[in-house]
């Protein structure tokens, strides 16, 4: 895990190991003084001439400053280090996941992702800044104050012996039971922000059930469900505090007693005041040492549950990979599914898809119906590789989709998803997003194909509209012809659509079907629809029924031999009918 994380330092290597080195001459500096103190004591206790107390003088505010000037230094390279540390992470993890397969995203979860490239790089972050600057002066400080304390005590100094193993195993056993709670912490974080996101983007619905309070309970509920959890972890890692100070100051105070006694009764000789002095501040130095080092085993102790959750996003592969000189070239829009099953997870009891034949020429158009859960979209999301067939051979061009090159194959099916999404940005932005050179006049050739240019037009910006984050600001069927627009501009050899007109009515879904046919008749179109009337006109209907096909035909020809179809049809055109009629 140290090893994964570790590659994302990259440039901030040299700020990283600078850091702990202007640490080191830092910590020399600050437990010498002590010592010249000491000496400086002595000096004046034998009445020394103020030459050389004016020499000590000098030499302990020169101390003091290039100690300053190493720690404000040591300051600034671990500031540069964590920081771009945190940013090399956050950035690998954001490449990762971008070439993630749907499957992968699945396996984790949106709100999960976020909240590892959030909170867990924060804390991994604040984890590193510690580790590369307090964890080092903390140990070093502890070390040179027990060694100047042995140099200046001898056997006063022995007391610390006993402390610090006592202190090491109360760590230990407050560690031990404190990362379960954080094990558990994280999760329930990631169940926290699901339901924030579901929430927030299903904010239309919750209002016009007027549910604002229901919603407000159920977050709360699970927000003092975190707080109780970490709250419990929160006072276990408490424990560490008084604990090291119980020990440390126990010292102190044995560092007094003792050493009082021994001053008084050995008149000086073995042990005077300047090293009575030395002591104490050898005492306080290595309290301060021991408070640094808890405050690091805390913040390391949460971190290491982040730590995981992070590699575990770095080290997940795609369950999609390119093949090595893969094809770039897709000779036409011909689709083949030989025996293809298909499940979600290898776990999973049955199979979304299973016993697949399908064969469609380059150029037609293909209609899909079926009802909800028959895995219409499965089938077609197999076709650009956003899943791969379980079992059976998925073939474009002839060839298998596993041999292509996923850009280039990619780049030849235009798939628009069930789910639309446009982004923050001009409607101009949107639709280069299918072709990022198109010009002004192409942007306008595919949106008039998509029934698009005309509501554009009446925007009093046109193209220079801005599009809220989602397309929030333009109503669900101009969302859909944009989206359109923006897979024709791919000029792709096969385009599907997903449900995607279902916003619209049936006059504009026609005239766009109608533009299909007539602007891009070499392209194979695949209609996956609700509406029988979507499909009406198709070279062929396929009829989806629990993942398997049910029948294959035209209309006429499944009007006569389907039963399904025929069910289909009839409600809707009465449904039809009775609109009318009203």
């Amino acid at each position: 895990m140290i090893k994964r994380l570790a590659m994302s330092i990259r440039e901030y290597k040299r700020a990283s190991v600078l850091t702990p080195l202007l640490v080191v001459v830092e910590v020399i500096l600050e437990c010498a003084i002590p010592f010249v103190i000491a000496n400086l004591v002595n000096q004046m206790q034998a009445g020394c001439s103020m030459g050389v107390i004016a020499r000590y003088g000098a030499a302990l505010i020169a101390m003091s400053v290039v100690s300053l000037i190493f720690g404000g230094a040591a300051g600034a390279t671990c500031a540069e280090a964590s920081t771009g540390f945190a940013r090399n992470l956050r950035k690998d993890m954001f490449y990762k996941i971008q070439d993630y397969s749907f499957e992968n995203i699945d396996k984790f979860s949106v709100s999960s992702l976020v909240t590892r490239l959030t909170t867990d790089i924060t804390n991994v972050q604040m984890a590193f800044m510690m580790i590369i600057r307090i964890a080092i002066r903390g140990p070093l400080m502890l070390v040179f104050s027990f060694i100047m304390g042995f140099v200046m005590g001898g056997r006063l100094a022995m007391f610390f012996l006993f402390t610090i193993p006592i202190l090491g195993i109360g760590l230990a056993l407050v560690i031990r039971a404190a990362m379960p709670l954080f094990r558990r912490v994280f999760r329930k974080y990631d169940a926290l922000n699901d339901s924030v996101q579901e929430n927030v983007q299903a904010m239309r619905v919750v209002k016009s059930f007027v549910r604002e309070e229901y919603e407000k309970k159920k977050f709360g509920a699970a927000a003092d469900d975190v707080r109780r959890d970490f709250t419990r972890a929160e006072r276990i890692m408490a424990f560490n505090n008084p604990m090291m100070q119980f020990c440390v100051y126990s010292g102190m105070v044995f560092v007094l007693t003792y050493g009082s006694y021994a001053v008084i009764t050995s008149r000086g000789l073995d042990l005077n005041v300047g090293q009575m002095s030395a002591m104490l501040t050898y005492s306080f130095q290595i309290l301060m040492s021991l408070m640094m080092l808890s405050m690091v085993f805390v913040m390391i102790t949460m971190a290491a549950e982040s730590a995981e959750r992070i590699v575990e996003v770095l080290e997940e592969e795609s369950a999609l990979k390119s093949p090595e000189n893969g094809l770039t070239v897709v000779p036409d829009g011909s689709v083949d599914f030989e025996d293809v099953s298909f499940k979600y997870s290898q776990k999973a009891d049955r199979m979304a898809l299973a016993g697949i034949n399908l064969h469609i020429r380059s150029g037609e158009v293909i209609g899909v119906l079926g009802g909800t859960g028959s895995s219409k979209s499965t089938l077609v999301q197999l076709i650009p590789r956003l899943y791969d067939a379980t079992e059976g051979c998925v073939k474009v061009g002839g060839q298998d989709v596993r041999r292509y090159d996923l850009e280039a194959l990619r780049n030849q099916v235009a798939v628009v998803l069930q789910k639309n999404v446009l982004f923050s940005g001009t409607i101009k932005d949107n639709l280069r997003w299918g072709n990022p050179h198109a010009t002004d006049a192409e942007l306008e050739e595919a949106c008039r194909l998509a029934q698009a240019d005309e509501f554009i037009q009446q925007f009093p910006d046109k193209y220079d509209t801005w599009i809220e984050q989602g397309g929030t600001n333009v109503s669900g069927g101009q969302k859909q012809r944009l989206c359109i627009a923006r897979a024709l501009l791919k000029k792709p050899k096969i385009l599907i659509l997903d449900d995607s007109t279902s916003a619209v009515d049936t006059h504009t879904d026609a005239l766009i079907r109608q533009g299909f046919r007539q602007f891009i008749p070499e392209t194979t179109k695949i209609i996956i629809a609700q509406r029988v009337a979507s499909v009406e006109d198709a070279d062929r209907i396929i009829l989806m029924d629990g993942g398997r096909i049910s029948a294959i035909g035209n209309h006429e020809e499944l009007m006569k031999t389907s039963e399904i179809y025929q069910e289909i049809y009839r409600s809707q055109n009465r449904v039809g009918g009775e609109q009318n009629a009203q």
